[in-house]
């Protein structure tokens, strides 16, 4: 009997204890199990909307230097970057053909000369002997018929006709001559323009054919210190704001790999309409001008652009990792769960929702569009998470702007949980 009393003490006291403990342990194992979400904060900045792409670096001008007349080349006076200017040799062909035509041509015009003046002799002499008929005639009408004084008359006339034929033939044979003097002059390869030869084509020795077309000898290009051109492709959906930029005279910077610590400026130069199609996307060809005084840029580089299409600072602007936090249901609060009500639903059909997106009208996707800035974020609330609506704006890889909600300056909002440490 005492030890059944003592059993009894011993559960009540036990009893006592537990009931006492019970709302510590609860509370204990409550905040154990309690989410911890991941939070940061609303603040103030600035926020700077870009279009990235790529492109290729290419000179402002190729100037490509051909040969007109054909030959082996004899002599090379240049070679890879090297700087020319205007008039400069760059090189020579073999002249012995050319020279060998000239002096051919030479002897021509001397022998056409020649005639001019044999001919002129004898017409000389026809006149002389054509006046000589007329005062015998004069004197008597015996002495010359008529008949002779036609032929003297008529011979003078064709002389006339074969020095004019002659002074002709003097005329073409100087013009072959210019024509051969102007092949020699041609088999001296010089630059046109100042600047830096970046491609050469031929080597000594090589012979050259231009009978069909010009071949191409160098490559100049001018004025590389000065400014380069980047040839960028944008996407077709991008092109609207890149001319919104260009409108606004907004900079492009862009980065090359052989001077990953250097951003390069430069400024959008045009923008040409002529569509390139690869695999159905659809790109347009945008000419960024940078300046190059220090000769970095290469032709052929490739170039990583970002394109500044607007920036605002003093903007009250959320993280993005914000806008791509979803709770489940049993994390919101009672009155908010309607907010995720299909969404899994929405996201495991997306595949089944894609082809009615084609039979949407302008109108609804216009209206889509438009209704895309509208987003939910959450911020805690108790035990729960509580949805704020706003309706962002301009965005960079970080952040988005807030252009209108209840969310403030400095308060925090959910982005995700943290995991539990053991």
């Amino acid at each position: 009997m005492r030890f059944l009393a003592k059993v009894l003490a011993v559960l009540l006291v036990l009893g006592v204890a537990g009931a006492m403990a019970f709302p510590y342990v609860r509370d204990y194992w409550k905040a154990r199990n309690r989410l911890v979400y991941r939070q940061v904060r609303v603040v103030r900045g600035e926020i700077v909307h870009v279009v990235n792409s790529t492109g290729t670096v290419q000179p402002v001008r190729r100037v490509q230097v051909g040969s007109f007349v054909s030959g082996p080349i004899k002599e090379l006076y240049v070679d890879y970057n090297s700087r020319v200017e205007k008039g400069d040799l760059l090189a020579r062909i073999d002249p012995q053909i050319v020279e060998a035509n000239v002096a051919r041509d030479r002897a021509s015009r001397a022998i056409a000369r020649a005639e001019v003046a044999r001919i002129k002799a004898l017409l000389q002499q026809a006149v002389k002997d054509e006046e000589r008929a007329r005062a015998l005639q004069a004197a008597n009408e015996d002495y010359i018929s008529e008949t002779e004084m036609d032929k003297f008359h008529y011979g003078r006339l064709s002389l006339e006709a074969q020095v004019a034929l002659a002074e002709a033939q003097v005329k073409q044979a100087e013009g072959n001559l210019e024509n051969s003097e102007a092949n020699l002059g041609y088999t001296e390869i010089c630059s046109p323009v100042d600047g830096v030869v970046i491609d050469r084509k031929v080597e000594e020795g090589q012979t050259v054919a231009a009978q069909f077309q010009t071949p191409e000898l160098f490559v100049v290009a001018p004025d590389m210190e000065k400014n380069m051109h980047v040839f960028a492709s944008v996407d077709e959906a991008d092109i609207g704001l890149i001319r919104d930029a260009k409108r606004r005279e907004q900079k492009v910077f862009f980065t090359v790999d052989a001077y990953l610590d250097d951003l390069f400026e430069g400024t959008i130069d045009q923008i040409r309409m002529n569509p390139a199609t690869t695999q159905n996307v659809v790109t347009y060809t945008v000419i960024v001008k940078a300046p190059n005084p220090q000769l970095k840029l290469l032709p052929g580089m490739t170039a990583k652009l970002s394109f500044q299409i607007q920036n605002r600072a003093g903007i009250l602007k959320i993280p993005n990792a914000a806008l791509r936090f979803f709770p489940k249901p049993e994390q919101v609060r009672p009155e908010d769960r309607e907010l995720l009500e299909g969404t899994e639903e929405d996201s495991a059909s997306d595949e089944q929702a894609r082809p009615a997106e084609t039979q949407r009208s302008a109108v609804e996707r216009a209206m889509a569009s438009r209704n895309r800035n509208r987003r939910y974020v959450w911020v805690e609330d108790g035990d729960f998470l509580r949805a704020v609506e706003i309706v962002t704006g301009l965005s960079d890889s970080k952040y988005s702007e807030i252009v209108s909600g209840e969310l403030g300056d400095g308060q925090e909002v959910v982005t995700g949980i943290k995991p539990k440490t053991p």
